[in-house]
């Protein structure tokens, strides 16, 4: 039997890529997973009824409904907060409603969402931020913003793994380099760009995040917290 046969999982924006290959993996070792989903109705039906998961329609960027959801739930096991915007542009053109949009669902919403489910997850429970090799390297311009975002979840994790570390609860970001998925295939235009910065010279596939994950949601993991994983082929390195 594995060791998620019966726990309660949540991940925040599962629909597709990382995202849903993190739904993918935790239903395939027995757990009851829910996922929030916004702009993608059909992936996130079609993901549900392949891995007999259950979707929520959700915006991350919406503050007390966010709250108010993983409230409704009841006790969480394992919260994953995958959910997230890129801003790419010029900061002295790009319209301040968009980066605070940016900045509510990329900071804030973490940090509610891992607010709202510790409130009611048991003991040694496992709160984990899908972060960026952003957050460490920052080799392009236009990006200001989405790093900014991405480097603020490393200090929120060490605050709130202090926080709840009495309760065992721990607190980690996954950061990822370039991940083939639709939104970054690996055979897209910007590939040679991308893997110009990294040792190992290859788009990561969403099944290495997810197994990451995995493990740091698991028992073998109960000491960590706190800390902060690139998974990026040496991007950041």
């Amino acid at each position: 039997m594995s060791v998620f046969e019966g726990k309660s999982v949540l991940v925040l924006g599962g629909s597709r890529g990382i995202g849903a290959a993190i739904v993918r993996r935790f239903a395939s070792e027995g757990a009851k997973v829910l996922f929030t989903y916004l702009s993608s109705p059909g992936d996130a039906e079609v993901l549900a009824a392949e891995t007999g998961s259950e979707a929520l329609r959700a915006d991350s960027g919406d503050r007390d409904t966010l709250i108010a959801l993983i409230g409704s739930l009841g006790p969480l096991d394992v919260l994953v907060v995958n959910s997230g915007i890129l801003g790419a542009g010029d900061p002295l053109d790009m319209p301040p409603n968009d980066i605070d949009r940016l900045f509510r669902i990329n900071i804030h919403a973490p940090y509610h969402a891992a607010v709202a489910a510790a409130r009611n997850m048991p003991d040694g429970g496992r709160i984990i931020f899908i972060g960026s090799a952003n957050a460490d390297r920052m080799p392009m311009s236009g990006l200001a913003a989405y790093s900014a975002s991405k480097s603020a979840l490393k200090g929120m994790s060490k605050g709130l793994a202090r926080d709840f570390g009495a309760r065992g609860i721990t607190v980690n970001v996954v950061q990822p380099g370039p991940t083939d998925t639709d939104m970054n295939p690996a055979k897209g235009p910007l590939k040679e760009v991308m893997h110009g910065f990294m040792a190992i010279r290859r788009h990561a596939t969403s099944a290495e995040i997810s197994g990451l994950v995995v493990y740091l949601a698991g028992p073998e993991a109960g000491i960590i917290t706190g800390a902060a994983y690139n998974i990026d082929g040496g991007f950041a390195a």
